[in-house]
């Protein structure tokens, strides 16, 4: 009686660890939502301006349902499209990548790489997710400059490292950008000083959102901070929240709007994860519609 006492709750805490796993793995990560959020960083009196923010694609060629649903974004009308780095998830992944985003590349738009656009992902322990990675070993290098420069041919504003100025509408956005904070190749002292004050937005574009990267950018007067990496925290407790945020970031911050000092920073849950991770639990893949309006002051 005692045994039989035991092992039924055993298998009862088994079965529903498996029916988690699948409803994360099959469903939950495919289930593509569209986030919507006002951000007051605009001279009072200016007409609103609609920035889709895009970041964690994680594509390979045989997603094609979330090609379809990137696809439909357009549908939003933007006046400006900015996507915060990782791409590609693999080898064969530029084409998949090139049609998920046809339609919004005749949009004005700006990019960073992320960590993943540079190397293939590689099989590791799950539970190394949730530990501070040493000693990294990366996988075969990506076609990421191939990318980049269809990308660029298209008119979008290549943010490595760089500054730009765009068009959206009648309004002037100044941008600035790094590569990417969590492999270390950002070099933020090649875009640092003060942001542009004679356009109508500045906008400080990042994939990782590491502290010291959102100190500068809001020392330097970038009024909406832009960034993605961290999935949301891609596997959320309820009444918890994020478990890791795989960055320097606080794990209140790692998904949606916040303040950053005078600044806004947006950080996007993303909308894909690593092929060797595909998982997503209470933390749907997200795409973000942010609309820029007057503050009040």
């Amino acid at each position: 009686m005692e045994t039989r006492s035991i092992v039924a709750p055993a298998a009862g805490l088994v079965g529903v660890g498996l029916a988690t796993l699948a409803y994360a793995g099959l469903v939950e990560r495919n289930l593509f939502r569209l986030r919507e959020f006002e951000v007051p960083v605009l001279a009072p009196g200016s007409d609103p301006l609609r920035l889709l923010h895009l970041s964690d694609l994680h594509l390979t060629s045989a997603q094609r349902r979330k090609v379809d649903w990137i696809r439909g974004l357009d549908r939003l009308d933007p006046d400006l499209v900015v996507v915060t780095g990782d791409f590609l998830a693999g080898m064969g992944a530029i084409g998949p990548v090139l049609a998920a985003l046809e339609p919004l590349l005749q949009r004005p738009g700006a990019f960073v790489p992320g960590n993943n656009d540079y190397y293939a992902p590689r099989f590791k322990n799950p539970l190394r997710y949730f530990v501070p990675e040493k000693n990294r070993v990366f996988g075969p290098k990506l076609p990421w400059p191939e990318l980049a420069a269809v990308l660029v041919d298209a008119g979008w504003i290549d943010l490595t490292n760089r500054r730009g100025t765009l068009k959206a509408g009648d309004r002037v956005v100044a941008l600035a950008g790094t590569d990417d904070p969590h492999l270390g190749r950002d070099r933020y002292g090649r875009i640092a000083g003060p942001a542009d004050r004679h356009a109508d937005v500045r906008l400080g574009v990042t994939h990782s959102p590491e502290p010291r990267i959102l100190d500068a950018f809001a020392a330097d007067g970038y009024e909406l901070l832009l960034a993605g990496h961290t999935h949301g925290g891609q596997l959320r407790l309820p009444g918890i929240g994020a478990i890791v945020t795989n960055c320097g970031i606080d794990r209140g911050r790692v998904r949606w709007l916040s303040r950053w000092d005078d600044s806004w920073l947006h950080v996007s849950a993303g909308l894909g994860t690593s092929p060797y991770a595909p998982v997503r639990f209470c933390c749907p893949p997200e795409a973000t519609l942010l609309k820029l309006v007057p503050r009040l002051r």
